[in-house]
């Protein structure tokens, strides 16, 4: 396991006696830039790691995928599409990192596409009759995997990119700027994000924002998973209390928030770094409320990236089901 070398006095050595030796040394967890979603995981990881005799440090880093395969971090964050991209090579990746491992899945993030409500694309259906008269956030060049998430919502209406108007923008923000300031129809907005409330505000005089309901069928559900294969596809009714369900409900997105590893951190510490977190969900939710949505049982879905041993043997003790 490489780690960042500290020297471990006395009495920190003796709290972590009870975890075993592998633990008795600063293990680093990469989170992104602060305020980021994976700085506020990586805040509440280290945590209830620490509270757990694992001493643990965080590192804002961001591209840090590549630095978990080299051994350079011992854990991180990502959303379970791109851990596989990086891991097979494909997708926003030119090149494998085989090293990688999944400790498991820290919580659901819903995301979707979503357009002005006057304009009346309430299905995928309504957005394919429209596609040629609209204008969708593109390339998004700072959030290289963002365009796969927008590809897999259009394969599940039988479309893609060259079907719209595209405009190019910098990151997921950017884009869902352009879509409150009219410079785009269809952009992805996070589910309850701020800046799509902001942007449904400034839309008021159009009804705001509307999510663009995807088709659950068989096949619509294979055409998403063709660009996203570690995502599902979540129904979610009308409610009037969330930016774009106010109206109806809709099919969104569900991809796993995941934490990785790599194949040379000690099973030892990976074990009690996911029995750290799986115990300690009510610590982590009341440090980053996302944890609400966290759930032991669905911790360990099929994925292309294997799971490391340590996490296997917790799950086996805990019951939790693997691949599934």
């Amino acid at each position: 396991m490489t780690c960042l070398k500290g020297t471990i006095l006395g009495g920190a050595l003796a709290l972590t006696l009870g975890v075993g030796a592998a633990t008795a040394q600063v293990v680093t967890v990469a989170s992104g830039a602060q305020g980021s979603l994976a700085y506020n995981t990586g805040q509440a990881v280290a945590k209830v790691a620490n509270e757990a005799g694992i001493i643990a440090r965080t590192q804002p880093l961001v591209g840090y995928l590549p630095l978990i395969n080299s051994g350079e971090v011992d854990f991180g964050f990502s959303n379970g599409v791109e851990a596989e991209y990086a891991y097979t090579g494909t997708g926003n990746y030119d090149r494998a990192h085989p090293n990688m491992r999944l400790v498991g899945t820290m919580f659901p993030l819903t995301t979707s596409i979503m357009a002005p409500c006057d304009l009346g694309l309430t299905s995928v259906a309504d957005l394919k009759e429209q596609a040629g008269d609209l204008r969708i956030a593109s390339e998004y060049t700072s959030s290289t995997i963002i365009p796969f998430y927008i590809a897999g919502g259009l394969a599940n209406a039988g479309l893609g990119y060259d079907d719209f108007q595209q405009v190019p923008v910098a990151s997921f923000v950017a884009g869902i700027n352009a879509l409150g300031d009219e410079l785009v129809d269809v952009a992805l907005v996070s589910l309850n994000s701020g800046a799509g409330q902001q942007a449904a505000v400034k839309l008021q005089d159009r009804g705001g924002l509307c999510y663009i309901s995807l088709d659950n069928s068989e096949a619509g559900q294979a055409a998403f998973k063709e660009f996203l294969p570690a995502g599902n596809i979540v129904t979610l009714p009308q409610n009037d209390k969330i930016n774009g369900l106010q109206d109806y409900g809709a099919n969104l997105m569900a991809i796993p928030w995941v934490l990785l590893t790599n194949g040379d951190v000690d099973d030892d510490l990976v074990y009690e770094m996911t029995k750290a977190v799986v115990e300690g969900k009510e610590a982590l939710k009341a440090s980053f409320g996302a944890f609400a949505r966290a759930d032991a049982a669905t911790m360990a879905p099929a994925s292309e990236v294997p799971y490391h041993p340590g996490a296997l043997k917790y799950f086996e003790e805990a019951g939790i089901a693997v691949g599934q």
